[in-house]
């Protein structure tokens, strides 16, 4: 970072109860997570012992996207001190949020994260499928990048352009048709690099004053609820960690029953077979 940028930005401070600096990436999706988990009963030791999953089957989506949004916050944090990440960021004035909003030299980006572990992306100009099937992640990432711009240039009292980015975690293979010259689509482990690479576009003083308007949570949500739950990341690893556990304890009944099968053909239905064989050669 340059000397100028440095006297731009702002001094560090404690966060205050409206700053978003804060705020975990995927808190929101976690939050409803936990909301439909408390829906669920324990798992009983039946299931514990075959391995069914802990995450209740309507909170899976939810799962699998704070996965996905926990990824790209480690992918994020690689970025230098130059750079601001806003995480889980309330948007509107009902539940939406912005998952990632990322702000540097190189301008305000806002990420829409999508977690499709070995699917096939199909990019065009207009539509991204995934694994065959339409998807609305360009059309809600344009509108995202839309509202970002309107909320920060209004609390920044500057023009602001913010440019979308559909990151997606996990893909198994990416065919572009036709990139679209609006939104950018990549492997969420491309970001770092990606965006390091980009020419800076802002004036330190410019940069300090739209990074000043994105911090306060009242930019983009008139009555956000911004408490945070101190212990919810934590219960989000421990989830992970069961879910994982619960995985491997399926695998390992698998391979016991495919054992199983095998044994029974060895012992009964070859020697079965082969009798019946020896017993047709002596008939001829």
């Amino acid at each position: 970072m340059t000397d100028e940028l440095r006297a731009a930005r702002p001094v560090s401070r404690p966060a205050a109860p409206t700053d978003l600096t804060n705020r975990p990436a995927a808190y929101s999706v976690i939050a409803e997570l936990f909301r439909v988990q408390e829906t669920m009963a324990q798992r009983s030791l039946f299931r514990r012992i075959f391995g069914f999953r802990p995450v209740h089957p309507d909170a899976q989506s939810w799962f699998s996207g704070a996965i996905g949004e926990r990824a790209v916050g480690r992918l994020l944090a690689q970025l230098g001190p130059e750079w601001t990440v806003l995480h889980a960021v309330p948007v509107g004035s009902g539940d939406s949020d912005i998952d990632h909003v990322v702000i540097g030299p190189p301008g305000v980006f806002t990420i829409n994260t999508k977690r499709h572990p070995g699917k096939k992306i199909w990019v065009g100009e207009r539509i991204l499928m995934v694994a065959g099937q339409k998807t609305d992640h360009l059309r809600n990432s344009r509108h995202e990048a839309k509202r970002a711009a309107a909320l920060l240039a209004k609390a920044a009292g500057v023009a602001v352009d913010v440019h979308p980015i559909v990151a997606i975690v996990e893909p198994a293979s990416f065919a572009f048709k036709q990139r679209p010259a609006d939104v950018s689509i990549m492997d969420a482990r491309a970001l770092p690099r990606w965006l390091k690479r980009r020419r800076a576009v802002l004036a330190p003083v410019e940069l300090s004053r739209i990074v000043d308007a994105a911090t306060e949570a009242r930019t983009w949500h008139p009555t956000a609820e911004l408490s945070i739950d101190a212990t919810a990341i934590d219960r989000f690893a421990d989830l992970k960690g069961e879910d994982t556990r619960a995985r491997i304890v399926r695998v390992v009944w698998a391979s016991a029953a495919a054992i199983a099968v095998a044994l029974v053909a060895y012992n009964y239905v070859l020697p079965t077979i082969s009798a019946a064989m020896i017993a047709g050669v002596g008939a001829l």
